[in-house]
């Protein structure tokens, strides 16, 4: 082999070697690589609150029949009240099997939401909606187990409202977390995408 010859072997083993390192960054910069997420059992966990009617729910009232958890507030706009008109929406498509699943309103408001005001509050739909709320660390103990996003964002014309995330959560007869459950669709396909857990 020329000199010539090895020569451009050696730039053609440099410029290839150089491809795979730039491919590598460009492939973890753009999230292609494998990276940890977090587990399903990661979400979720001991809560105790106080529905509507003052009835203590903890996670073991999650057992038995597949539930969808929403975390909102009476006072919100449009978000939740979306939400759980949907959820409303989903109940009738189910019909008798509706039975079989539970909803849950959990407060990221307990300052003002208090069973009295979810009572008030969720008369608007599914009766078989069960608004969660009490005291600030119970809530709190809850938001952080379900990794809950929220924040008192005070308004120019005095009062507050609350930024918060608003995923709905699936969990199973067992409590176990599934899925984010997307609402955003024919009430009947949410319907049959639920009837897989009852």
């Amino acid at each position: 082999m020329t000199q010539q010859s090895r020569r451009i072997v050696t730039l053609m083993a440099a410029f290839i070697a150089g491809l795979a390192a730039v491919s590598a960054v460009i492939f973890v910069v753009a999230g292609r690589l494998p990276s940890p997420v977090p587990a399903p059992s990661a979400i979720g966990g001991p809560f105790r609150l106080v529905d509507q009617n003052g009835a203590v729910v903890t996670q073991d009232d999650l057992k038995g029949k597949p539930s969808l958890i929403f975390f909102g507030f009476t006072h919100c706009p449009d978000i939740c009240p979306t939400a759980l008109f949907d959820m409303t929406q989903v109940y009738k498509a189910l019909g008798r099997d509706g039975d079989k699943l539970r909803a849950f309103f959990v407060t990221v408001d307990p300052e003002r939401d208090t069973p009295e005001i979810l009572k008030e509050y969720l008369s608007s739909f599914d009766p078989r909606l069960r608004g969660l709320t009490g005291d600030t660390a119970a809530v709190a103990a809850m938001e952080k187990a379900y990794r809950v996003y929220s924040k008192k964002v005070p308004l120019e014309a005095g009062g507050y409202t609350m930024d918060h995330t608003a995923l709905v959560y699936l969990m199973d007869k067992e409590g176990r977390f599934v899925a984010p459950f997307n609402l955003k669709r024919k009430p009947e396909a949410a319907a049959t995408e639920l009837k897989r857990y009852l």
